[in-house]
This record gives C-alpha cells, structure tokens and sequence, in this order.
C-alpha cells in the first residue's frame, strides 16, 4: 500500500497518530517544511517529551 501512496504522491495521517510502524513513513511522505512542522508542534505541546517518548522520528 505505502508504495502506491508514494507513487500518487500521497501522504498517510490518522486521527490518533499514525504508530511506530509508520514513522518513517511519515517523513518520507511529508515536506521538510511539514515534518518540521510537526516537530516543532511536538516540542511546544510537550517540551519535557514525556509523553509518548521516542515517537517521533527525528530529522
């Protein structure tokens, strides 16, 4: 599925996150400037990253 996704120039969301499975999905689908985003959103809701520790994939 993911590589039909990435060939229609796709993206994946979910409306509770999208697991540690899809992770590096997400970057690879996401801008720089979105995945930025998404960090940045990250680090503001929760600067002591206490919740759900290592979720996110890092640049």
């Amino acid at each position: 599925m993911y590589r039909e996704v990435l060939a229609a120039q796709g993206t994946v969301s979910a409306e509770h996150g999208v697991g540690q499975l899809k992770a590096e999905f997400v970057k690879s689908t996401a801008s720089p400037q979105n995945y930025g985003m998404l960090l940045a959103i990250k680090a503001a809701m929760d600067p002591e990253n206490i919740l759900n520790p290592g979720k996110c994939v890092l640049p």
